[in-house]
């Protein structure tokens, strides 16, 4: 199964982050970035996109998550400037039919993101 896998967790209130907005780019020519999927996460903490589940060709991609506005949103108490507003990692791919699977795992106050294995 080729393609890539977004799961957000707000691990502050052991709960999975559905509603989160998350953006997924390609890095193009000159470090310009091209969207390719955008939504709020699901129920299950998923961002639920059909351009997910295609194999993506080798290069540099960026997940972005509104962090601060998600919390915000689920009626958290944030500073006027929060720590993490929006948060982007940056990933490569190497190998287009293999899932490349990205677990969020987040807080007002920091944030894991790693290759995963679902």
């Amino acid at each position: 199964m080729a393609g890539v896998s977004i799961h957000v967790v707000d691990v502050s209130r052991g709960v999975v982050a559905a509603g989160m907005q998350v953006e997924l780019h390609a890095i193009g020519v000159g470090g310009k970035l091209e969207l390719l999927a955008k939504g709020a996460t699901d129920a299950t903490g998923l961002l639920n996109r059909p351009e997910l589940s295609k194999p993506f060709v080798p290069g540099g991609y960026v997940a972005v998550f509104h962090v601060a506005d998600f919390y915000r949103a689920q009626g958290i108490a944030l500073p006027t400037v929060p720590f993490l507003d929006v948060v982007r990692f940056d990933f490569g791919i190497a190998e287009p039919a293999q899932h490349y699977h990205l677990p969020f795992k987040c807080t007002p106050w920091g944030y894991s993101c790693f290759r995963g294995g679902a």
